[in-house]
C-alpha cells in the first residue's frame, strides 16, 4: 500500500487528507515512479481552493521527482531505475507513487538532486518560457519581476542578470529584499511601502521597463501597466492576489500601445519537443552555476496542509519541497 494527499471538497488546507491507496501496475504507456521529493506551488492552492474548479475527489501537485520502478507496455524511453522529473499531466504529485503517462517526464541529470528536480520543473520551465519565450529578454534590457524572492522570482532574477538583463523586483519585506539581491536583482522595490510604477519610472529616468513578468494579478494588474515604457509587455501569469478585473482594451493603447499576454506553462510543453529542449535549457544553466535552485523550506508529504498554509501567508521563500 502507498499514501497520497486527496481532497473531497474545495476549502482551506484542512481539506487535504492523508489517505492509504493500493496503486496497480503501470497500464500501456504510462510510467510508474517513486517520488523521492514533490515540488510545491502556488497553482496547489488555486486547485484546493476551487479558484481552478476540479472534478472532486481530486489529488493534488503537478511536479516531482524520482525513481522509475516499472514501465507499462510499450514504453521505451525509460527503464527501470531512471532517475526522472516532471511538471504536468494529471494532478496527483503529491503521493509516494504513482503512475503518469511516460511523455511528461524527462531524466533527471545524475548532477542535479531529486530535490532539486522536484523543486526546478515548474518554477524553472515557467522562468525559462519567460525570459526565452513569452518575451526574450536580450542584454541591455529592463525587467520587473513581482514576488522576486519567490521560487520563480529568484530563478528569473538569476537568469535574467545571466542574459545581460537589469533586473527590478517586488517584494513584501525588508527580509525578501535581500534574498533577491543575493539572487541578481539590481533594484528591489518592498511594495509595503512604496508604489511600484513610481519607483520605477524614477530607476529607469522616467522610460519605464521593457517587460513586466506579473504573478500577482488583481492587486498589481494596473500598476504594472504603468511600470511598462510604449509597446511594452505586460505578461500576466498567476492570481496570488485574486483573477484580475475585466477592463477595457483600449487602456493598453491610451498607455503605449502595451502588449498584453497571460501563458501558461502546459501550453509552451504541449509537444514533446519543446519539453525536453526547455529541461535541457533549465538542466544547463543550473549545472553552470548561472543560477541555483534555493530550497529554502521542506515539509513531510503528510503535512501538506503546514505547507499550504505557510505559503498563503507568504512565510516562505524560494522553492518549497514536500517529502514522502
Amino acid at each position: 500500500m502507498s499514501h497520497l494527499i486527496r481532497f473531497e471538497r474545495t476549502g482551506g488546507p484542512e481539506v487535504l487528507q492523508w489517505v492509504e491507496v493500493d496503486v496497480p501496475p503501470p497500464a500501456a504507456g504510462e510510467v510508474q515512479v517513486r517520488h523521492h521529493a514533490v515540488g510545491l506551488n502556488y497553482i496547489d492552492t488555486y486547485h484546493r481552493s476551487g479558484l481552478y474548479p476540479l472534478p472532486l475527489p481530486s489529488g493534488l501537485g503537478q511536479e516531482a521527482a524520482g525513481v522509475v520502478e516499472a514501465v507499462g507496455e510499450g514504453v521505451t524511453e525509460f527503464q527501470t531505475g531512471d532517475r526522472v522529473a516532471y511538471a504536468g499531466g494529471p494532478l496527483g504529485a503529491y503521493a509516494e507513487l504513482r503512475n503518469i503517462e511516460a511523455p511528461h517526464l524527462v531524466k533527471l541529470p545524475d548532477s542535479l538532486s531529486f530535490e532539486q528536480g522536484a523543486a526546478m520543473m515548474l518554477q524553472g520551465l515557467t522562468a525559462q518560457y519567460l525570459l526565452r519565450r513569452t518575451y526574450r529578454v536580450q542584454p541591455g534590457e529592463t525587467i520587473l519581476i513581482h514576488a522576486a524572492a519567490g521560487g520563480v522570482g529568484l530563478i528569473v532574477c538569476q537568469w535574467a542578470k545571466a542574459l545581460g538583463a537589469t533586473v527590478i523586483g517586488t517584494v513584501s519585506s525588508d527580509e525578501k529584499a535581500e534574498l533577491a539581491r543575493r539572487h541578481g536583482c539590481d533594484h528591489v522595490i518592498v511594495s509595503t511601502r512604496e508604489k511600484v510604477s513610481e519607483r520605477v519610472r524614477v530607476l529607469t529616468g522616467g522610460t519605464g521597463v521593457h517587460v513586466v513578468y506579473d504573478s500577482i494579478g488583481k492587486d498589481t494588474f494596473l500598476d504594472s501597466l504603468a511600470c511598462l515604457r510604449p509597446l511594452g509587455m505586460m505578461v500576466s501569469f498567476g492570481n496570488a492576489s485574486g483573477p484580475v478585473e475585466p477592463f477595457d482594451p483600449g487602456l493598453l493603447a491610451r498607455m503605449g500601445s502595451l502588449f498584453l499576454t497571460r501563458p501558461t506553462l502546459f501550453t509552451y510543453t504541449a509537444r514533446r519537443e519543446d519539453l525536453l529542449a526547455m529541461a535541457d535549457e533549465l538542466f544547463g544553466i543550473v549545472a553552470s552555476g548561472q543560477v541555483r535552485i534555493n530550497i529554502n523550506q521542506r515539509y513531510p508529504l503528510c503535512d501538506a496542509a503546514t505547507a499550504h498554509r505557510e505559503l498563503e501567508a507568504r512565510r516562505t521563500t524560494g522553492s518549497t519541497v514536500l517529502i514522502p
